[in-house]
């Protein structure tokens, strides 16, 4: 791990470990759903990426924002959101953030700077950097980061918004998540060269960071992001991290693409939580006991989210047609 940060406390660090959690737990649920065949859809699961989502996200203020992706869960927790929404959103309930018309790939959180998730892969490219100029345009010092896997990469579009961003140094952070894979390909087989150099080729500050040290993300976020408040962005990280499940929660047999002993080798020595765990404990901020009793109370929560959201409220039949329509007058208004 990262060493200590001398203006972070105790209280700092076990909210990270928590939000790590939340999000584990959060997945572990969500899969369970589906399993059951009490969720509609497919999901795609996030676990083992929680440093990346809890690490930037920890660094950043309410009002800043974030777009998301179809691996998004992670994301929406670290940005500030509740179970109760969230799960009734999976479930297309009422009392979800979209009022259950958004789902596992859509979910959005606005009053927490979340701009959404998004089922197109790099389709929020063009969302976050639009963003950064709407807040570069008004005077404002808030900064939009732009969460995308590797497979994104691919996509004319993130070099289009990059070339933008750089021109007018807007105040976004591009964070490619890059675990290993672009749904069933090696990431070595779908992207020639170097992604840092892709950014470096329009002029953008490119970092690598351990994506599975939380410390080590949020560290080399808050000076991206101060600089970006500054008027120095933009800037580009890849993280190297890695997904515990397939490319989605029907993706059960990976033997084809990937193998059982690498699954292991990622989840016994290289976890982010367990890693992080250790390192509270061996740093004196919380004994094995309080982590249990965090732990603990963090599964409760769920459960409880679980079952409100299974017996909460569909949306009534005469919202069919609402938020998904205006006309041009009212638009304008």
């Amino acid at each position: 791990m990262s060493p200590i940060k001398k203006s972070s406390n105790a209280k700092d660090y076990l909210r990270m470990y928590t939000q790590m959690v939340r999000i584990r737990t959060f997945e572990d649920n969500a899969n369970q759903l589906y399993l059951a065949a009490k969720m509609p859809g497919l999901t795609h699961m996030y676990s083992g990426e929680e440093a990346v989502a809890v690490g930037i996200c920890e660094a950043l203020r309410t009002t800043d924002k974030i777009t998301s992706t179809h691996r998004g869960h992670g994301h929406c927790v670290a940005k500030g959101a509740e179970f109760k929404e969230m799960f009734c959103e999976l479930l297309g309930k009422e009392e979800g953030y979209c009022r259950g018309k958004g789902g596992s790939m859509h979910i959005a959180d606005q009053s927490n700077g979340n701009l959404g998730a998004n089922a197109i892969v790099g389709g929020s490219m063009g969302i976050a950097t639009g963003s950064a100029l709407t807040s570069k345009f008004l005077g404002k010092d808030d900064v939009t980061v732009c969460f995308f896997g590797d497979g994104a990469t691919a996509q004319g579009l993130m070099y289009e918004v990059m070339n933008m961003a750089s021109l007018w140094s807007l105040p976004v952070i591009y964070a490619c998540e890059n675990n290993g894979y672009s749904e069933y390909t090696r990431t070595d087989e779908i992207a020639a060269g170097s992604i840092l150099a892709r950014a470096e080729a329009f002029g953008i500050e490119a970092h690598q960071v351990d994506g599975q040290d939380v410390l080590a993300v949020n560290a080399l976020t808050e000076k991206l992001v101060e600089r970006s408040r500054k008027g120095e962005g933009p800037f580009f990280m890849e993280l190297m991290t890695y997904r515990y499940h397939g490319h989605h929660v029907g993706d059960i047999n990976r033997e084809y693409y990937r193998s059982k002993k690498e699954e292991r080798d990622w989840k016994e020595n290289r976890d982010p939580i367990i890693k992080f765990r250790g390192w509270l404990v061996n740093e004196g901020i919380a004994t094995e006991d309080e982590i249990d009793g965090l732990n603990a109370e963090v599964k409760s929560d769920a459960s409880a989210a679980v079952e409100y959201a299974l017996n909460a409220k569909f949306p009534d039949v005469s919202e069919v047609d609402m938020h998904v329509f205006t006309d041009v007058e009212h638009a304008l208004a």
